[in-house]
């Protein structure tokens, strides 16, 4: 069996030369998670308010499913972030 970690390892070494575009592709990176998360959950925030307003009856189902769809929108967001630090950790120290 071919050990597959060492050649990814291997295939994802950064030069000097290419140091900058990783440093500004993580920050961009990171940044964009944030801040799609924020415009995402800020929708389903004011949608649901606005549900409720509409259907004081169906509050209840209205917010569990604002909840759930808040928590998978971060759960996104996260792993967007964690992705640019990881490659962010991959910019050589000059």
């Amino acid at each position: 069996m071919v050990e597959i970690l060492p050649l990814l390892q291997a295939a994802t070494t950064v030069t000097t030369s290419q140091a900058g575009m990783v440093a500004v592709g993580a920050g961009l990176g990171a940044g964009l998670a944030v801040i799609g998360a924020g415009i995402g959950i800020g929708r389903i925030g004011g949608q649901a308010v606005e549900g409720m307003a509409r259907q004081p009856e169906a509050a209840g189902r209205i917010q569990t499913a604002a909840l759930i769809l808040a928590a998978l929108i971060e759960g996104v967001a996260l792993f967007g972030v964690v992705i640019a630090f990881q490659l962010q950790g991959k910019i050589p120290q000059l």
